[in-house]
């Protein structure tokens, strides 16, 4: 490709949900609804776990953190969503698009690990009771914590250098309401080949490992549930992991359908994955 078809790119057009004003108008009052609502709800918890002694445990300590995550995920998404639902430009610069690719894959890798160590707090919980004090001491669970947050860190520092290096051509119409990967590459006027392997080899090793270790975990925490006899422990068991596996589902469910599910149309997919996202920005921890 000759260099005059390579056009520097100093921003980005979110093209964002749709083009009617009416319906722009009613998206903006939903979505600052369910901003707020995940702003109160994530905060308070946060605040809660921290003044009270008695929610200084182990699964508090890790709930406040997936708490911290998903209210960091809708701040760095909401506002300038809110933002072009309000306003005629759809801008945004070639720095600010890529600072929010950062901090959507860090927080995203971030929290799958961060489920994964929950999961095992939950194991150790049900299946080692007697040692559990010991196996998730003060200095472990911050090393799990402290190991989300590095994985996080090497996961972006892997993948976004990468897609910044790419050249763009004259199109910069992003096919979304934020500055996602998938629809950043496929603007690339080179190729993106080398890439793409790069990120799914760290994206999916990421993932991979996640998901087995809950499911090693929940399937011996299962095995040992089965085990007790009364109605009432298998009632507690599975209570204590009931807002965990919520947590899980609603967002491996959630990531799965939205960046693999490639089978119905472009244009009907692209209306559905932003509700789907916005179901994950306000899910519940």
């Amino acid at each position: 490709m000759s260099r005059r078809n390579i056009t520097p790119v100093s921003d980005f057009i979110l093209m964002g949900l749709t083009d009617s004003e009416e319906i722009q108008l009613v998206l903006f009052t939903l979505f600052l609804l369910i901003y707020l609502i995940t702003v109160l709800g994530n905060g308070g918890m946060i605040l809660i776990i921290r003044l009270d002694p008695q929610l200084h445990t182990p699964m508090y300590f890790f709930l406040s953190h997936l708490s911290f995550l998903d209210l960091s995920y809708s701040s760095v998404i909401t506002p300038k969503t809110l933002d072009n639902l309000l306003t005629s430009s759809k801008n945004i610069s070639y720095l600010n698009c890529f600072t929010q690719l950062s901090f959507f894959v860090f927080l995203g890798a971030t929290e799958c690990v961060l489920l994964s160590s929950m999961a095992w707090d939950r194991y150790a919980a049900i299946c080692s009771p007697l040692r559990y004090q010991v196996v998730m001491s003060t200095r472990q669970c911050c090393s799990l914590v402290f190991g989300s947050y590095l994985i996080g860190f090497i996961d972006t520092s892997v993948s976004v250098p990468c897609m910044s290096r790419l050249h763009f051509c004259n199109s910069k119409e992003i096919y979304h309401f934020y500055c996602d990967g998938r629809a950043i590459l496929s603007l690339s006027c080179t190729g993106t080949h080398s890439i793409e392997i790069i990120i799914f080899i760290s994206a999916g090793s990421t993932l991979l490992v996640s998901l087995m270790t809950i499911s090693v975990s929940y399937s011996s925490i299962l095995s040992t549930i089965l085990k007790i006899t009364s109605t009432s422990g298998k009632r507690k068991a599975f209570s204590t992991c009931a807002s965990h596996l919520l947590a899980v589902t609603i967002f491996y469910g959630t990531m799965i359908f939205t960046y693999l599910k490639q089978s119905i149309s472009p244009t009907l997919w692209e209306r559905i994955k932003w509700l789907l996202f916005f179901i994950l920005l306000s899910s519940p921890c």
